[in-house]
């Protein structure tokens, strides 16, 4: 069945090499077709000589707006030499959270997800603990309790990835999920996993960032939104903040303030992600407006 045009747009993310005409082609090629450009963004990496292009459009009436992403797709690498992606506006993607015993972050992203804030849906739960699971259920979400210890950590990632898998997940947030994913997890799961981490990366990554930050004495303190990789809290970042604080904050102090820019960096992570507002290059992302 076609998709209905009214309330589907397409919405295409491209990279590649630049080179004159690109943004022109594009427009030509949607204007040829009777599409109705909504809203179009770019960035030129001078560096790289790597152009990046967001835009989304609307297509003609009577058209169906997968074939015609798949169509605009086609043309891209082929004619334009650009990787690309393609997301419908009607799509709702479905979102599994990771957690462990730290609350804040997973009852913010599930309020959210439940006040239908995020353009996608709260699947499932999987913890390597049981303390949330009844708040898991408060939010009628499904919860899964997976241990995992040095021993059994294969094992018990295989499992997670087939409770994601089965639940049909595209994207895996960890809400403070105290764990480290392992390469093969990150290869198998297949789908993006966004994870928060309390600090302003790259200080202070690993465990105890707001302790370190304190015995530093530092004057900001922050928290970093980045994509998940095997290498502990250095994979491309999506989104960070930060707050003042003096020597009259002790650790407790820097905690209850990081907690707030915790769940406002994840939660606008998730936000571009499910917006397809992000691409990832080089380690490191083109976040559009």
């Amino acid at each position: 069945m076609a998709s209905s045009t009214s309330d589907n747009p397409i919405t295409a993310l491209l990279f590649g090499a630049d080179k004159p005409g690109i943004v022109a082609n594009v427009a030509s090629w949607i204007f040829a077709r009777g599409g109705n450009i909504r809203h179009a963004d770019q960035h030129r990496d001078d560096e790289a000589s790597v152009f990046f292009q967001r835009v989304v459009w609307m297509p003609a009436e009577g058209n169906d707006a997968e074939a015609e992403g798949q169509a605009f797709a086609q043309y891209a690498r082929q004619e334009l030499g650009m990787s690309c992606n393609i997301s419908l506006g009607n799509e709702c993607q479905r979102v599994g959270i990771m957690v462990s015993k730290i609350d804040h972050c997973f009852h913010d992203i599930a309020l959210r997800f439940r006040s239908g804030e995020f353009p996608g849906q709260a699947v499932v739960v999987v913890s390597n603990h049981e303390e949330l699971a009844d708040a898991a259920a408060s939010y009628g979400l499904p919860f899964h309790h997976v241990p995992v210890t040095k021993a059994n950590k294969a094992e018990a990632e295989a499992e997670q990835i087939r409770i994601m898998q089965e639940a049909g997940v595209e994207l895996v947030v960890m809400a403070r999920y105290m764990q480290v994913l392992s390469q093969s997890f990150l290869a198998n799961i297949g789908c993006p996993v966004i994870n928060i981490h309390h600090s302003f990366l790259p200080a202070f990554a690993g465990g105890r960032p707001y302790h370190q930050a304190y015995e530093r004495g530092v004057k900001l303190i922050g928290a970093t939104a980045h994509f998940a990789t095997a290498d502990l809290d250095e994979g491309p970042i999506i989104a960070q903040d930060v707050a003042r604080v003096t020597h009259r904050n002790g650790p407790k102090d820097l905690i209850r303030r990081g907690k707030d820019l915790e769940k406002a960096v994840f939660a606008q992570a998730i936000r571009w992600q499910l917006e397809h507002r992000i691409l990832v290059y080089n380690n490191k992302t083109v976040v559009f407006d």
